[in-house]
Parts: structure tokens; C-alpha cells; sequence
């Protein structure tokens, strides 16, 4: 199991600072979310929010060992072909560092989607993604590359250099359990953020079990494949705080994401307690 740490929102001096007390404190991950603009009621004021890859890039030039990434980037309102240069930049910049969490996106909830007229549609947006993720893939390669698809074209082209991580950078797609579509899109990448069908609820190390079993059985590929989960573990009581996790290590997952909403200050006092090894 490796653990990482959720910083949500936050300007790029103090992410980058949080994530080098992270690094300090023994945490292996540093994950930040990426919206425009998001929608937490109508009501709701504007949340402060800054640009992912120019916080990641702060990030990267501040630590040296921990791997960060978005979560999650909606790879539908992003042009594939810039997306492939960004992580190609940022994995340099960090020596392969860089995990790329990538996804649908929340269109109810972030205005980066209907406040600027992008497609809203499900099924545009799975088809956006697919193609998307496929563009990234040829264009990490380094090797001649074209595409034709329902909503992307590329004309031949050669996109170098290429990234430190081979033989890519990992991808991170979420996956609804049980839908089979959406869990075969998870397999065909690096990794599964799982998500229930229509809730919010987070998996039970039961589901995880299962799900174990589901990517044992389905995928073919011989490479490694994360299962990530995460919840919220106190830090001043380690052996609580393994109890919490062990069960989930157990069922199969193989990354735990730490997650607190609350001010700078305790969030800093809660990474640096470290994370909830077992």
C-alpha cells in the first residue's frame, strides 16, 4: 500500500509547501483536483481556484521523490494534443513523477463545462475521453502519430521528447462499479479510482475485494495496475489510523488518498503526523 495526500483548492505557494511537508513526513503521493469553475450550491459563493498544471509544475520544483498528479483531470474539455505536451513537461520537470488522473469530469458541478458551452452530454464526454486518452497514448510515444475519431483528428506528427516514465505516464481512470463499460475503460489503463453507481458513497473493503477479483479476471495486461481508495484517518492515533487501512490492503488496493476539508493549518498539522502506515 502507498499513501497519498489530497490538497483541495489552494494557491501554488501553499500546495507546493504542503506537498513538501508531505514529502518530508514520508507520504508517497501529493494529489490536487482541477476545475474552472466549481459549483458547490446555487447559492454559493465563487471558491477561490487556480490552474492545476502551473500548481503541479510548483509542486514538482519543490520535492524530489513524491509522485503527484491531478485528480481528476477532465480530459473532455481539454485539447489531447496540449494535454500531451503539459504531462510531458511536468514529468520532465519532476524526473517521472507525474501521475495523470483522468476522467469524465463533473459537468453538473464544474461551470469549465456549461458556463462555457462544452458538450454536457454523457455519452459525447465517454467518447471524448476515449479518444482523448488514445491521442495522449500515440503522442507520448514519441513515434509517427495520427488519429481519426468522432470528435478529434490529427494529421501525422511526431511529438518529442518523450516522457521519463515508459512506457508512459501512469493513467488513472475512475470506474463505476459495477458498470462494465466504464470498468472496461479502467483496465485498459494503469490504474482505477472506483466509484459506485450513482452514490457518493465510498467502496466497502468488500466491494474492493470484489472488484480485486473483477481486474484479476479482465485484464490482460502484464503490467502492474493500481486499485486506489481513501478516506480519512486520525494522526495522532497510528494504530487507529492502521486499522482503518489494513482491511482496504488486504481486499486488494494498492494506494490509499487521504482527504481532510478543513483550514491550512490543521491540514499541515495532519500531514505532517504522516500517513497511516501499517
Amino acid at each position: 500500500m502507498r499513501y497519498g495526500f489530497m490538497i483541495e483548492g489552494g494557491d501554488p505557494n501553499t500546495t507546493s509547501k504542503l506537498a513538501q511537508e508531505a514529502e518530508a513526513a514520508g507520504w508517497d503521493g501529493v494529489f490536487i483536483a482541477d476545475g474552472i469553475d466549481i459549483v458547490m450550491g446555487k447559492n454559493s459563493p465563487p471558491i477561490p481556484w487556480f490552474d492545476p498544471w502551473i500548481v503541479l509544475a510548483a509542486i514538482a520544483m519543490r520535492t524530489e521523490r513524491i509522485q503527484f498528479g491531478p485528480i481528476i483531470t477532465a480530459v473532455p474539455r481539454r485539447r489531447p494534443w496540449k494535454l500531451a505536451r503539459e504531462t510531458t513537461t511536468l514529468d520532465y520537470l519532476s524526473n517521472g513523477r507525474l501521475i495523470l488522473g483522468a476522467g469524465l469530469g463533473a459537468a453538473e458541478d464544474d461551470g469549465g463545462f456549461f458556463k462555457v458551452g462544452e458538450a454536457m452530454d454523457l455519452k459525447i464526454r465517454a467518447q471524448r475521453l476515449d479518444e482523448g486518452l488514445a491521442i495522449l497514448d500515440g503522442l507520448w510515444s514519441g513515434k509517427p502519430f495520427k488519429f481519426t475519431g468522432e470528435h478529434y483528428v490529427v494529421q501525422e506528427m511526431s511529438m518529442i521528447p518523450t516522457p521519463i516514465q515508459s512506457p508512459r505516464i501512469p493513467v488513472w481512470v475512475p470506474g463505476v462499479w459495477t458498470k462494465e463499460r466504464s470498468m472496461q475503460r479502467a483496465l485498459r489503463w494503469d490504474g482505477i479510482i472506483p466509484q459506485k453507481y450513482k452514490s457518493m458513497e465510498r467502496m466497502t473493503v468488500d466491494e474492493i475485494s470484489t472488484l480485486k477479483a473483477y481486474v484479476d479476471a479482465n485484464r490482460s495486461q502484464a503490467t502492474s495496475f493500481d486499485i486506489v481508495v481513501g478516506g480519512t484517518t486520525p494522526g495522532n492515533n497510528r494504530k487507529k489510523a492502521a486499522a482503518t487501512v489494513r482491511p482496504f490492503a488486504e481486499a486488494g488496493a494498492t494506494w490509499w488518498l487521504e482527504s481532510a476539508m478543513v483550514s491550512v493549518a490543521k491540514l499541515s498539522k495532519r500531514i505532517k503526523q504522516g500517513p497511516p502506515t501499517l
